[in-house]
């Protein structure tokens, strides 16, 4: 198993506190290995065997037909006399799971663990539950640090090479070749679109949701709106209303299969309702279903700068500065930090007009410039270019 450091710490953080334990992520991205991580940490503290309930709910050895049936089930093998600790995965599985789950959390000497491949898990009504008695801990695939870490080799080029070939997913470092990782990648994809997609919005029409969701992966990082795809669609002879395009993407988006990047004004620092952007939450899944030609470098290298900004915990958004775009405008209770993302800036054109995005930023938040250049890191008036590799592996 590969050590998900950062996320098992968390759990630790969290452990034995008054709150459900809620891991949400795409499906494949370790959730299900990180309960058996933490639970080897709690063996390994003297927790004993009898005081671990873990119920995965995809396996039919469980089949609960609500929530009621949960609830007992646990409600049975719960330790009277020492802390229990119920790990429930795919929750999502039981009708009214909420319920069930609320229940076990207020039993006394209970701590509560779930996931979910779906953001539909704790929004809307299904919430109103647990609100205010739970903490989201959002799971990724393998970032690029723990990729380089689990392979254990510096050639950090190569392993970049191999990391958006190759796939993000856990399980793809057992694959041998680009045949068994686009098949399982092709699996995953598959899986998602029945489970959490068609199933859970009723769609009647597949084919048109895996149109969509072609054309999302094809234009990763380009500014969109729900009209240009509905249109774009249209003059491909493939028309679907707007209505019908935007509640695609709120499914795709809810699956974890895209995330969704509203812009920004930095000027007047205020958010913008129109125009947005989408990244993959792995770039390597569009290869099972647009092939691995005409790959546009740049923008997944976007992707996977977008990704790491959010596993350190930022809020993301894309920046506009007069008629200018910055790739990013990354927020935490700090303030706002700026990158512009570039494959090189050797070019003296393509370095200026990095640049200028960033000098038209009236503040003094930090600026940086990624690039896969391997030169020296290099100062511009406080705007810092630096090798994005470093930046990924927090060289």
């Amino acid at each position: 198993m590969i050590e998900r450091k950062e996320y098992l710490e968390s759990l630790k953080t969290w452990k034995d506190k008054d709150l459900i334990k809620v891991v949400t992520g795409i499906r494949r991205c370790g959730k299900s290995t990180l309960f058996d991580l933490f639970i080897e940490y709690l063996k390994s503290n003297n927790i004993e065997e009898n005081q671990i309930i873990k119920i995965n709910l995809e396996d039919p050895e469980y089949n609960f037909s609500d929530y009621r049936d949960l609830y007992n089930y646990v409600k049975e093998k719960l330790n009277p006399d020492k802390k229990n600790y119920v790990f429930l995965d795919e929750v999502q599985n039981v009708l009214e799971w909420e319920k069930a789950v609320d229940g076990l959390y207020i039993k006394k000497n209970v701590d509560v663990y779930i996931t979910g491949s779906n953001a539909y898990l704790l929004s809307g009504e299904l919430a109103t539950y647990l609100s205010g008695r739970y903490i989201e801990i959002k799971m990724l695939p393998l970032s690029f640090k723990e990729y380089v870490n689990y392979y254990q080799k510096d050639d950090y080029q190569q392993l970049y090479l191999n990391y958006i070939n190759r796939s993000s997913f856990p399980y793809a470092v057992n694959l041998d070749n680009e045949k068994e990782i686009d098949d399982y990648l092709e699996n995953i994809y598959n899986t998602i679109l029945l489970k959490d997609v068609v199933s859970r919005k009723k769609i009647a029409d597949s084919t048109m949701l895996q149109s969509v969701a072609k054309f999302m992966f094809s234009n990763i990082g380009n500014l969109l709106s729900i009209k240009k795809i509905a249109d774009t669609m249209a003059s491909d002879g493939r028309k679907l209303s707007v209505h019908t395009v935007d509640s695609y993407l709120e499914a795709l988006v809810d699956s974890f299969v895209f995330n969704k990047v509203s812009r920004f004004d930095i000027k007047g620092k205020q958010y913008l309702i129109s125009g947005e952007k989408y990244y993959a939450t792995d770039v390597s899944m569009r290869y099972s279903l647009l092939g691995r030609k005409n790959l546009d470098v740049g923008h997944i290298l976007e992707n996977i700068v977008y990704l790491e900004l959010l596993r350190r915990g930022y809020k993301v958004y894309i920046g506009k500065t007069g008629d200018k775009e910055v790739d990013f405008v990354a927020e935490n209770k700090d303030g706002f930090t700026y990158f512009q993302v570039a494959l090189t800036v050797r070019d003296e054109k393509t370095l200026e007009r990095e640049l200028s995005a960033l000098q038209s930023i009236n503040d003094h938040y930090p600026k940086f410039i990624l690039t896969l250049d391997m030169d020296p890191d290099a100062d511009f008036d406080g705007i810092k270019k630096i090798n994005v590799l470093n930046w990924l592996l927090d060289k």
